[in-house]
């Protein structure tokens, strides 16, 4: 079983790493295995802290968020092909198809939009869970910073389709990863039996 101290260590390496996702051609893989590193850290606080609800939470904030992503790449496909037809590629003059040429983007709006509304709501209940999970924990390691960061991520999601949630969503992400280093090495009071 991992203990608290690699726990906090995990997740706060794990949210660097995220933060470093938009550096050019390694990001993606920082991301990634940051990603991965804050999930285990999740999962091992949960097992140390006996409540399943904070990882279970987690994952459901995660497979939310990848439905959003595909279905966000689905509607922006699906909207493409419905504005130039399946077969309307052979009239493309300099790479862009014959309808938005002609200014049909109203039709390619009107046809994305729906898409980007289910994508917005799903990050938002993405983000519901993934405050339930961080809250959780806040209360659990007694350090109130994540329960913070998880209020910002949430007002982030939401305000998403204005550029200040991007913002929020980064600021979240920074408290996140200094919440994992404020981990205390110790077994919080919510144990108080157990000896020192």
């Amino acid at each position: 079983m991992a203990s608290l101290s690699e726990a906090k260590a995990m997740g706060g390496i794990g949210s660097v790493l995220v933060l470093l996702t938009p550096v050019p051609s390694v990001g993606w893989l920082l991301g990634i295995v940051g990603f991965i590193l804050t999930l285990i850290a999740i999962r091992s606080i949960s097992v140390i802290v006996e409540d399943r609800d904070i990882f279970n939470n987690m994952v459901i904030a995660i497979i939310l968020a990848i439905v959003a992503v595909v279905v966000a790449g689905l509607a922006i496909i699906g909207a493409f092909l419905a504005v130039i037809g399946v077969g309307g590629f052979g009239g493309m003059s300099a790479g862009v198809p014959p309808n938005l040429q002609q200014g049909n983007w109203v039709a390619f709006a009107l046809a994305i939009i729906p898409g980007l509304i289910a994508v917005w709501i799903m990050l938002i209940i993405s983000a519901v869970f993934l405050r339930k999970s961080y809250s959780s924990i806040a209360t659990k390691l007694d350090v109130g910073l994540f329960g913070t960061a998880a209020l910002i991520y949430l007002i982030g999601a939401i305000t998403a389709v204005i550029a200040i949630g991007f913002i929020l969503i980064l600021v979240a992400e920074i408290l996140f990863a200094v919440a994992f280093f404020s981990i205390r090495e110790k077994e919080t009071a919510k144990n108080p039996t157990l000896p020192a």
